[in-house]
């Protein structure tokens, strides 16, 4: 399904999506093809983004296209320590 058309079926409200087709250009990707998981109202849409795992996300048919930016994952370094003992 494009955006165009889940815009038209639900003006105006957030929607969780799942994400079928998308491409990456300057560190932004576009989103092309999609399928509605369900309509959000708009005091769960934090909590169903928060909770959304993989291709999933939750966005508003007020935006005219689903456009995110790209962010690398930033590990985390795990440094030991250890103490001598005296």
């Amino acid at each position: 399904m494009k955006w165009s058309e889940v815009r038209e079926l639900y003006p105006n409200q957030f929607v969780k999506l799942k994400v079928l087709s998308s491409y990456i250009e300057n560190g932004q990707e576009f989103i092309e093809d999609i399928a509605v998981i369900k309509p959000v109202s708009d005091d769960l849409a934090t909590k169903e983004l928060l909770q959304s795992k993989g291709d999933d996300l939750v966005y508003h048919t007020a935006n005219k296209n689903i456009v995110l930016e790209v962010r690398q994952d930033v590990g985390l370094r795990r440094f030991d320590y250890h103490e001598s003992q005296a």
